[in-house]
């Protein structure tokens, strides 16, 4: 950790008080509408509209119709985003969209989980604490967040024993005191929040992109040029809720900065990319959107034929039987919510990581 010279101290107010949400990791707001209103949880609705709705927008048509289960309009939006909708077999992401009179509608409800995880006695790989926040080095394979699937062996599961009743938010969500997040198969820093004060303080970083977040990732390729700006709103994929895309029309504004450190061998190169907005999947996104995914992306990853051409059998297989997306958090830079102190935290890269980029250039 090193720290340069102090700032004075950010003056904060409430929790969405003067933020930007969209500016906001996306994971977290997002999902927020999810762990509101429980109402209608574990259901299924079928909605014919009616004529009085036609050429309504989707949402406010449904919550017209699902008014008397409880299902807010805000609720259903978020329920269309996350894939919930679908009519004549089609998915629908779009809340917007115009409906017509006597089409047929599926809504889904999901079962929520608990409210409250419970403490777990889980090892954490602590790089900095003090009273107000944590910075972690998450391993390959911790999931940061309760959700469906992973109900349990969490970091706030794990966050929860060892902060106890001062973790920030605790009895409010699911999530408390986790201000971002990372994939469960991307490794490396993640602050963490024990005080509202420092919660609302890293939150405001974010909201305004003073918090600066640097990855290390192994694409295939390399990127020509070798440094620049990956710009392109991202958003839900229209056929595809569990995937997200480049968007034409639509989306939330990301931006990418890149810079190829060095290339491994002929088929891939080492990057180092820097966030200036929070989308899901953004680094994982946008590489694939020029043509670079990351090496062991299972989701983003898919390869054209002919990019191994040339590349000796050690490499092929070194680069294929990566098992996750080669992507590391390597740094974090904030003010200190309650010191005005800028810290910057780094970590070494994890062994599977070294060892993928030792493979390419030794083989």
């Amino acid at each position: 950790m090193s720290a340069r010279t102090a700032l004075p101290a950010l003056e904060t107010a409430g929790l969405g008080a003067g933020l930007d949400f969209d500016e906001l990791d996306d994971d977290l707001v997002d999902g927020g509408a999810d762990d509101a209103a429980a109402a209608g949880n574990g259901a299924f609705h079928q909605v014919v509209i009616q004529p009085a709705r036609d050429g309504d927008r989707l949402d406010r048509a449904l919550a017209e119709a699902l008014a008397g289960v409880g299902l807010s309009r805000s609720r259903l939006a978020a329920l269309i985003a996350q894939g919930h909708v679908a009519t004549g077999g089609e998915t629908i992401v779009d809340a917007s969209r115009r409906v017509k009179q006597g089409q047929h509608y599926d809504v889904t409800v999901p079962a929520s989980a608990p409210a409250l995880p419970q403490p777990q006695d889980i090892p954490l790989s602590i790089i900095y604490e003090d009273a107000h926040l944590l910075v972690i080095d998450k391993p390959v394979g911790m999931v940061v967040h309760p959700a469906v699937g992973n109900h349990d062996g969490t970091l706030v599961n794990a966050l929860l024993h060892h902060c106890g009743a001062e973790l920030s938010g605790i009895g409010g969500v699911r999530r408390p005191g986790i201000v971002h997040r990372l994939d469960k198969d991307t490794s490396g820093l993640i602050v963490v929040a024990k005080t509202d004060k420092a919660h609302q303080g890293l939150s405001a970083q974010f909201a305004d992109r003073s918090l600066s977040r640097t990855y290390q990732a192994v694409v295939w390729g390399v990127p020509s040029p070798r440094a620049g700006e990956i710009s392109g709103n991202i958003g839900r994929h229209p056929s595809d809720r569990k995937r997200m895309a480049v968007l034409e029309r639509g989306g939330k504004p990301a931006i990418t900065r890149y810079n190829v450190l060095r290339p491994l061998g002929l088929a891939a190169s080492l990057m180092e990319c820097k966030l200036l907005t929070g989308r899901t999947h953004q680094i994982r996104v946008h590489m694939t959107h020029i043509g670079h995914p990351l090496v062991g992306d299972q989701v983003y990853g898919r390869i054209r034929p002919g990019r191994t051409r040339g590349v000796s059998d050690g490499q092929k297989q070194a680069l294929n039987g990566f098992p996750r997306q080669a992507l590391h958090a390597a740094a974090i830079e904030f003010i200190h919510p309650a010191t005005g102190e800028r810290l910057r935290f780094e970590t070494v890269l994890p062994d599977d990581f070294r060892g993928l980029i030792q493979s390419l250039e030794t083989l």
